[in-house]
């Protein structure tokens, strides 16, 4: 079954929500997601994932964007929370392997643990959520 331009488009947007949750779930764990958590989401989408390539250039524009966009929407309507948050990245990264290569997973454990750094220091609650993406990504399948 071949996908459709605007099944893959939707994909490719989801997958950016996703993480978009996963990284919310890593400044939000705490209990209190700050400013500098945010700035360092925004600066590492801006490096490191606009680098991300794409055929469409709008495509990736959105893409990016749907990262930051889903983490200030989850922050602002504080209806969510981390845990909920992590699972349900979890469930999208189980039903969707093959999007996640091994460039994209460095990427993500890169900016998961910037986030957790970001403030001061990482604490024990960002250590343990860091902990245990960090075991999903060392696990041999």
């Amino acid at each position: 079954m071949t996908r459709t331009m605007d099944d893959k488009k939707n994909l490719v947007l989801k997958f950016h929500q996703n993480l978009g949750k996963l990284f919310f779930a890593m400044a939000a764990i705490d209990g209190n997601v700050r400013r500098e958590e945010i700035d360092k989401l925004k600066e590492i989408v801006d490096q490191e994932w606009l680098l991300v390539h794409y055929d469409d250039d709008n495509l990736k524009l959105e893409a990016e964007q749907a990262i930051v966009n889903t983490f200030l929407w989850l922050y602002e309507d504080n209806e969510y929370n981390a845990e909920e948050c992590y699972s349900s990245f979890l469930l999208f990264k189980n039903e969707h392997k093959a999007l996640f290569t091994i460039d994209i997973n460095k990427l993500i454990i890169k900016t998961a643990r910037a986030i957790a750094s970001s403030f001061s220091r990482v604490n024990k609650s960002e250590l343990m959520l860091l902990a245990r993406l960090l075991k999903i990504y060392t696990r041999k399948y």
